[in-house]
């Protein structure tokens, strides 16, 4: 491998998202770049694919721009990339994500050995002009708490959308049992999808309560490197993963798969050809003209042997609490409450609503910095900034007002 040169422009096959190479060489540059293929490819082997595909998508959606608008992709320019982020925030791209792109248009300069204009005055001021005008704040997802909105987690009943109640809505069928153990493991363990989707049986270990477990996370978001990271799995969790294994027959790999379903409809009962119609019915048993029975409508599972994908956690999650309110489990929600709150369902809304049931149990930060693996107290003091003005001083002295 060595050094090749990036023609101009260099009209190219479409992204693949896999190899960064392939993907620089079709960007528009203003004269000939030398590509150091050695770095490039150190960099993705440092990477994890989930960062590559980012980037290349990134620097694909910034080069798409600079050909409509006429501009130049690489060396860009301070006023070029002040002007593309400005157009992506008229888009309606928030704060962090404007951060992400002028991230990944610093990144292919540095792995191109070009000059970075990102850290240019115009830059900087163009983006904290864009923050000032549209906030920084983002959106969370909507918590799902074991017991809802409670203030005492542990005394409190249930109520409005909470975990506890969509877990004991659920059927015992293959896709149910699943859906059950996928739910209690996200919420015990507040991982992400794609850490959640990772869990395999091996990964799965005793704990010093004979009915919990330990669950071993090899690697995680934050921790690239695979330093590794232990969860713990409550009996609940425990016995919701054993009956979804035990009934999809698995025993190594991944715990949660895909289950596809097949849907027969029922027969009804029909009669047999006439024995006029068959040749040498002089020997034909007539019991075969008697009325075949009725076939029942029935429903046949397959699991699949591969994980399933990290965008099917949400719909996953949204799809049980609309069948728990279908089955009158969430019985102090109106249709419009479900339909508010699906809105801001998602796979991460199991990791905020842990966050905060650990805040409203009496958890410092440090705690569930450690329980959620957090590595900057940014994330979970932001999920739990509502809770924590109840809690605080002026909302513990309207409480005692009344």
């Amino acid at each position: 491998m060595g050094d090749v040169g990036l023609p101009v422009p260099a009209p190219m096959p479409a992204l693949t998202g896999q190899d960064l190479t392939w993907e620089v060489t079709k960007l528009r540059c203003a004269a000939q770049i030398t590509i150091n293929v050695e770095l490039i490819a150190a960099y993705q082997a440092a990477s994890s694919p989930h960062s590559v595909r980012a980037l290349a998508s990134d620097i694909e959606a910034f080069d798409s721009w600079c050909r409509r608008t006429d501009r130049i992709t690489l060396p860009a320019t301070p006023e070029v990339v002040a002007d593309y982020l400005d157009a992506r925030a008229d888009k309606g791209s928030k704060p962090a994500s404007l951060g992400r792109y002028k991230a990944s248009i610093a990144k292919i300069h540095q792995l191109l050995d070009l000059k970075d204009p990102t850290p240019a005055p115009l830059v900087k001021l163009r983006l904290q002009a864009i923050r000032r005008r549209v906030g920084t704040a983002q959106k969370q997802a909507r918590p799902l708490r074991f017991k809802g909105q409670v203030r005492n987690v542990e005394r409190d009943a249930p109520r409005g959308l909470n975990v506890r109640a969509v877990l004991e809505s659920c059927a015992d069928d293959l896709p149910e049992l699943r859906d059950r153990a996928l739910l209690s493991t996200g919420y015990d363990t507040g991982l992400r999808a794609s850490e959640l989707v990772a869990i395999e049986v091996g990964h799965i270990i005793e704990a010093i309560d004979p009915d919990a477990r330990l669950l071993t996370i090899p690697r995680s978001k934050g921790d690239q490197e695979g330093e590794g990271a232990t969860a713990f799995l409550s009996p609940r969790t425990v016995r919701a993963i054993a009956a979804w294994i035990e009934a999809a027959d698995i025993a190594a790999g991944p715990v949660f798969r895909r289950v596809n379903v097949r849907r027969y409809k029922a027969k009804a009962a029909v009669r047999g050809r006439k024995i006029e119609s068959i040749s040498g019915r002089e020997t034909w048993d007539l019991s075969k003209t008697l009325p075949k029975p009725a076939v029942p409508a029935r429903v046949e599972y397959d699991v699949g042997e591969g994980a399933l994908h990290p965008a099917s956690v949400g719909p996953i999650y949204r799809s049980m609490i609309q069948r728990a309110f279908a089955r009158g489990a969430l019985a102090d929600l109106t249709a419009d409450d479900l339909a508010r709150l699906l809105k801001g369902i998602s796979a991460h809304s199991t990791r905020v609503g842990l966050n905060q049931d650990l805040f409203a149990s009496g958890e410092d930060l440090a705690g569930i910095m450690d329980a959620l693996r957090w590595k900057s107290p940014r994330m979970p003091l932001a999920y739990n900034r509502n809770l924590a003005a109840e809690a605080g001083a002026a909302g513990r002295l309207m409480g005692k007002l009344g």
